[in-house]
């Protein structure tokens, strides 16, 4: 584990802060532990949600540390590329509810990060973009994959072709943000949709989470329906599964085991 990465469990809910000011920005050591961070808290059946926020009031992340790449060195490249991308990949499959409490400035690197979650909370000051193309650059954790898909073609080429950045009350409206909480509130909401979701079977949960997630892969409808259908059936072979709806019948909160 890294210093770089500060992981607390608050119940049901993990809360992962980047922790490298001034600016938050992504190191391979601090790539490294957030895969493997992500590792741990799938294999913990006692967390249902995660949330990602950053250290301090001003930056959620910058993303990578420039310096990085001033050499132009092409292995190092290659290792940093191959890094962020494992790192954001695992926390795309995060099994639980993934929630970034965007804190501050979430430019490169970082917005990709925030875009591997499944919901974004933004703080009023907040403002995200993906600068790369202005330094010679590309985004490569995601970036021009997940920002089309959130905010459409239109929007993802304004602000990755065009440099554009967004300020909270933006990102909201374009829909790269589900909501936009005063300064200093965004973890708070964030943790309140994490409690939300630690009340449904987390069990369930990871699978809505897959099939929306399939969404994207342009399958048919049948293919979308099949699955669904499939995976309501494997629910059966779960305790939550018994355990939920006998709670309802039985007029009384379940308590789910995740599994």
């Amino acid at each position: 584990m890294s210093d770089l990465i500060q992981l607390e469990k608050r119940g049901h809910i993990a809360v992962l802060t980047i922790n490298n000011p001034p600016a938050n920005t992504w190191t391979g050591e601090s790539l490294a532990a957030l895969t493997a961070t992500i590792r741990e808290l799938n294999e913990d059946r006692d967390i249902f949600a995660l949330v990602v926020t950053g250290q301090g009031e001003k930056f959620f992340s910058a993303g990578a540390d420039l310096k990085s790449f001033a050499d132009g060195d092409i292995a190092r490249a290659n290792e940093m590329a191959q890094a962020f991308g494992e790192a954001f990949a695992a926390l795309s499959g995060f099994r639980g509810v993934s929630i970034a409490a965007v804190n501050g400035y979430a430019m490169g690197g970082g917005l990709e990060c925030a875009m591997a979650c499944d919901i974004r909370i933004a703080e009023e000051h907040a403002q995200m973009a993906l600068p790369e193309a202005g330094v010679g650059l590309l985004p490569c954790a995601g970036g021009t994959q997940n920002l089309p898909w959130l905010v459409g073609e239109g929007w993802a080429k304004r602000m990755i072709l065009c440099g554009e950045r967004v300020k909270a009350d933006k990102a909201l409206q374009i829909g790269l943000v589900e909501e936009v909480v005063p300064t200093g509130q965004g973890l708070e909401k964030a943790l309140e949709l994490g409690e939300m979701a630690c009340k449904q079977s987390p069990s369930s949960t990871a699978r809505c989470k897959t099939l929306v997630m399939s969404a994207r892969d342009g399958r048919s409808h049948d293919d979308g329906w099949r699955m669904e259908r499939e995976l309501f059936i494997e629910l059966f072979s779960t305790e939550d599964q018994k355990e939920g709806v006998n709670a309802f019948l039985d007029k009384r909160k379940p308590e789910w085991k995740n599994r």
